[in-house]
């Protein structure tokens, strides 16, 4: 298992204030970035929103200094010689079933042969390709795809989905399941709008994980590029305001749902409900073995190279929750 070392520089430079961050733009993030959007530190980052596997990328060009990055990308980030610190206690995480990330087959699972998968993914992707290996137990040629799940399902036997399009699929579908044999979720293609297919089978991606590993899935990490502080080393004011922002948005859910539910036009009830129960925003012991369970089965599988030590920015290894 890989060591996990703390780091951290209490004195907080002025460069800071200019920090590029590269952030998902995806609802499950509004609120570990609300205090950054909407709070008291507006206007102190300079922050560029785009999707998991571009954040990633940017990171590691060194194009942002800090990113919410997909946890399959630390290893593989840090294995190309450029040092990442994890800031502490922040986690874009699910404890047991999320919703926006949904495997959409047209057959069951075990007789797939061809799946796609949404190429803005890249966690994701590895859960699929370890789930696929270890509880499903089958081989099946995986090819990237566009996010269109209509267009991916007429070209493979399954599709992976994930963020807001996957999300809007789940509520749409939760009133109108009846369960499969591998206790997922079937419904009509019409009901999710892939009139197409006439039955789809829903795979829950987490709720699959857990089935497999009994362990919540952490799904993206903040990361720091240690070359853009003096000495390497991270500020201790800069935990605090991503901390802070974190705690901040915990208590504007309600809003954050309301905005969402007027931009996206699904149900407000569904978006908080999704918000307060299916993501978890914190890096608590729980979520830390799932994440180093998760590495190790990416390694083992080939997904990335072995993970000698593991960079945390000192700070709360159980970070506060909202009562």
């Amino acid at each position: 298992m890989a060591s996990v070392r703390s780091v951290l520089k209490f004195s907080f430079q002025p460069t800071v204030s200019k920090l590029r961050i590269s952030v998902v733009q995806y609802l499950n993030t509004a609120p570990i970035v609300r205090g950054f959007t909407h709070g008291a530190l507006q206007n102190k980052y300079d922050l560029s929103f785009t999707v998991p596997s571009q954040c990633a990328e940017a990171l590691r060009t060194g194009a942002a200094d800090v990113a919410i990055i997909p946890a399959i990308e630390y290893p593989r980030i840090v294995s190309q010689s450029v040092p990442l610190t994890i800031l502490p206690g922040l986690a874009i995480a699910s404890k047991e079933r999320v919703r926006s990330l949904l495997l959409l087959s047209k057959l069951p699972i075990r007789q797939v042969r061809r799946i796609a998968l949404d190429r803005s993914s890249r966690s994701t992707q590895a859960l699929v390709k370890i789930l696929a290996a270890q509880r499903w137990q089958i081989s099946p040629e995986f090819v990237e795809a566009d996010p269109d799940p209509a267009a991916m399902l007429a070209n493979a036997d399954a599709a992976l989905v994930i963020g807001d399009v996957a999300l809007r699929i789940a509520i749409a579908a939760e009133t109108h399941v009846t369960r499969g044999p591998d206790v997922e979720w079937l419904t009509s293609g019409a009901t999710i709008g892939i009139p197409a297919v006439p039955q789809i089978h829903i795979y829950d991606v987490v709720k699959e994980w857990w089935h497999l590993t009994e362990k919540p899935a952490v799904l993206a990490i903040w990361a720091v590029r240690n070359d853009s502080f003096p000495d390497n080393l991270v500020p201790a004011g800069l935990v605090a305001d991503f901390l802070a922002s974190r705690d901040f948005g915990l208590t504007q859910i309600a809003q954050i749902a309301a905005e969402a539910a007027r931009e996206m036009r699904l149900p407000e009830k569904e978006l908080r409900l999704y918000l307060e129960k299916n993501i978890d925003y914190t890096l608590d012991q729980e979520n830390f073995q799932g994440l180093q369970r998760f590495w190790h089965l990416s390694s083992a599988l080939g997904l990335t190279g072995p993970l000698q030590s593991v960079a945390i920015a000192a700070g709360p290894l159980v970070a506060r929750k909202r009562a």
